[in-house]
């Protein structure tokens, strides 16, 4: 074996066991529920650009959150701007009575739940969890979230955006809580991450 491919394979490795440990559930206060929805505001704010891409901030955006699971990407267009999701759950989403009756995966951008018997309405989880994903300012903040650990709750401001890129190429975020299915995810331009506990 070619010392490139051995090297090309040790580290593809090394990033497939740190995602699995990152996507381990830690020892959370079981008591702690996050309150308050997350935080939509107007913005007058111009579209920028960043690398190759064009971000199109559509509205503030703070959100206080249980990380109910997180996936990281290496390949993609998407992988260029965001290389991690959060599924992300707030109100009895954040709740350890309701969480241990869930089953909560990730692939390919999407955010799956499933269960035996439902431990809330359906609609209820839909409203108060989503799968976002995360597009660093910068190397600081994507450290930090690439530490986030599932089950921490970490608080992320920022903004809602749409992306433009090269040959026509779009990204849109959804702009309401309420939605499911295809384009109900948020894509966060994260200029601040605090992990809380």
């Amino acid at each position: 074996m070619k010392p490139r491919t051995l090297l090309i394979g040790v580290l593809l490795l090394s990033w497939l066991l740190h995602s699995q440990m990152s996507n381990a559930w830690v020892d959370y206060d079981r008591s702690v529920t996050v309150r308050t929805p997350p935080k939509q505001g107007q913005i007058d704010k111009a579209p920028f650009n960043f690398g190759e891409f064009t971000i199109v901030p559509r509205a503030s955006f703070d959100i206080e959150a249980r990380v109910l699971s997180r996936k990281s990407y290496l390949f993609g267009t998407e992988a260029k701007l965001s290389p991690v999701d959060f599924a992300m759950g707030w109100g009895p989403m954040s709740n350890y009575h309701v969480l241990k009756d869930l089953r909560i995966s990730q692939n390919n951008r999407w955010y799956f739940y499933r269960y035996r018997e439902a431990p809330i309405m359906p609609s209820e989880i839909i409203r108060n969890s989503a799968n976002m994903h995360m597009i660093p300012a910068d190397k600081y903040v994507k450290k930090k979230l690439m530490d986030v650990r599932r089950g921490r709750i970490v608080r992320i401001k920022g903004y809602l955006v749409n992306v433009r890129g090269p040959n026509g190429w779009h990204w849109n975020s959804s702009m309401t809580r309420t939605d499911s299915g295809n384009g109900s995810c948020e894509i966060i331009f994260v200029e601040d991450i605090e992990i809380q506990s």
